[in-house]
């Protein structure tokens, strides 16, 4: 499976939850490095380990999991996070996307639901579940105002980042250098006026682009 030897920390004010969540983590041998129910204790452990993946919930006793996710990516840039929370007010999953979260998910997800959720991150790709597909897709006419004219080959390679693919990987397969893909996504970046990859996939999701 594409998810051996993977290390998680979970972070979550609930030690229910924590419980439950280990427990279908161990019950599909994934590594559980640590579980924390506060965000500094969790921030210290993570900047020490660098996990492959935190699942985050945004509520917490000492700090916003918003802010924390922001941190953790300051702290473990390489460590994956997975939001895993309640809340599906669109303004706090948008705010979480824009600190750096690699997914969001609600905790009424199915345990098939969390481990392909957590495969889909682990490979690249910034997942979230058809709920919050559904949030994020139905944005005001302030905010989504005129949907971007894109070539044919920005439309290819928009389609390809969303798969999680690297600028290498898809230089390789359109065979062409890599500065002309890095080219191709700045131009993307400029036309979404987005500043990361999750902003580019949100945006190009509320246009109805993917």
């Amino acid at each position: 499976m594409y998810l051996d030897k993977t290390s998680i920390v979970i972070v979550d004010d609930h030690s229910i939850v924590i419980e439950g969540l280990k427990s279908l983590l161990d019950e599909s041998h994934l590594n559980v490095l640590g579980h924390f129910t506060s965000g500094k204790e969790a921030c210290n452990f993570i900047e020490k380990e660098s996990p492959d993946l935190v699942l985050l919930d945004i509520n917490l006793p000492d700090v916003s999991g918003i802010d924390l996710c922001r941190t953790i990516k300051a702290v473990a840039p390489e460590t994956k996070v997975l939001v895993l929370s309640n809340h599906n007010e669109r303004n706090i999953i948008l705010q979480t996307l824009q600190n750096g979260a690699n997914g969001y998910m609600l905790k009424n997800v199915s345990k098939q639901a969390l481990l392909h959720g957590i495969e889909l991150v682990m490979a690249g790709e910034i997942h979230f579940c058809g709920e919050i597909r559904d949030i994020i897709s139905r944005p005001t006419k302030y905010e989504l105002g005129d949907t971007p004219h894109l070539t044919k080959r920005e439309k290819q390679i928009l389609q390809m980042v969303a798969d999680g693919k690297t600028t290498q990987e898809i230089a390789s397969q359109l065979n062409v250098s890599p500065l002309t893909i890095e080219t191709h996504r700045r131009n993307l970046h400029h036309k979404f006026k987005v500043k990361n990859v999750a902003e580019l996939i949100m945006m190009a999701t509320k246009h109805r682009l993917l």
